[in-house]
């Protein structure tokens, strides 16, 4: 009987002490709360994160499903600063017996942190190729998603190895001449003449920096817990003079208009995504991406911002896999009347 009362009350006492540690954690240590809740999502998703190696440089990435389906694999790009976690809310509204792939980009979490060569746009591409390589994704062609700094590295590797892809979709872009400039790039351009040490809106050092950086990602607010913003800037802050290095490298001179420079050389076919309040990078590059490329097909999204797969997940996974599935058709019809 004895024995019989321990068993009910241990489990009893487990479940009472849960939620204590819960709120102990969000109280003291929010970062690691969102790196819990990250791990929670994904694997309720059937997400899997894995390491993959060229030489003795690391790439870390989250995936689910197999090759060789149908619709072509999915590798996904992120933006600066962020992580293959990012495209965790993009993701819930894929079908789920696509093979997707997500990885961190070069120095960014579980990636390899080398030197700034890796972190120019073309360092980035090489990695990214290698990559690619390392876990056997240029076996077949693959669509290649890549969104902000992503989406500048996305289309310069199309223009590099366009044998590896079956079609590419860039959301809101870098790497172009905008002709109308956005608020943060504005702000970057009064801090290149200045010379002075300001804050970097996208480097965050406070909470309220934070605020004003969600402020130009998003033009919806997201109305966060301040816990959460903690955080959130908790989990960033040990990265800030990594992320500086980054920043240095895209907006130099050899990064800046990279996409601008190889857009024309991009055969595969092309989506671009685009918020209309995006005010980090203009939406005015949509026009300049498709003067080069006629036949690209644009999705420009209402009341949206820079931060797409955040703001509109369900819609931009609509927009990708209804392109997907167009070229898939016409691949089909092409391979029929041939």
């Amino acid at each position: 009987m004895e024995l019989n009362v321990a068993k009910m009350i241990i489990p009893a006492g487990g479940i009472m002490v849960l939620p204590f540690l819960t709120l102990i954690t969000f109280l003291f240590w929010p970062g690691a709360m969102l790196k819990v809740y990250n791990w929670f999502i994904r694997r309720r998703m059937g997400l899997v994160v894995s390491y993959s190696y060229s030489g003795s440089y690391r790439f870390c990435y989250s995936s689910r499903g197999t090759p060789g389906g149908a619709t072509p694999s999915l590798l996904m790009l992120h933006g600066f600063s962020a992580s293959k976690d990012m495209w965790l809310p993009f993701l819930k509204f894929l079908p789920k017996n696509l093979h997707l792939v997500c990885v961190d980009m070069p120095g960014h979490e579980g990636t390899s942190r080398t030197s700034v060569e890796d972190y120019s746009i073309q360092g980035q591409v090489a990695r990214i190729h290698q990559f690619v390589q390392s876990i056997g994704l240029d076996k077949r062609p693959f669509h290649l998603v890549g969104i902000s700094m992503g989406g500048n590295v996305a289309g310069v590797y199309a223009a590099c190895y366009p044998a590896h892809l079956s079609s590419v979709s860039l959301m809101c872009p870098a790497g172009l001449d905008y002709p109308t400039d956005s608020e943060f790039i504005t702000h970057l351009k009064e801090l290149e003449l200045s010379q002075k040490e300001e804050a970097i809106a996208l480097i965050p050092t406070t909470v309220q920096e934070l605020k004003n950086m969600l402020r130009l990602s998003c033009h919806m607010p997201l109305n966060l817990h301040r816990q959460v913003l903690q955080g959130f800037l908790d989990n960033r802050l040990p990265n800030n003079s990594f992320y500086k290095e980054v920043l240095r490298e895209i907006c130099g001179e050899t990064s800046r208009y990279s996409l601008q420079e190889n857009m024309h050389r991009i055969t595969a076919p092309l989506q671009v995504i685009w918020g209309k309040e995006d005010q980090l990078l203009d939406v005015s590059g949509a026009g300049v991406l498709q003067a080069a490329q006629p036949s690209c097909r644009v999705e420009l999204l209402d009341n949206c911002g820079h931060s797409v797969t955040v703001e509109r997940p369900r819609k931009c996974a609509k927009l990708v896999m209804d392109f997907l599935y167009t070229h898939e058709v016409n691949g089909e019809d092409a391979k029929k009347r041939s």
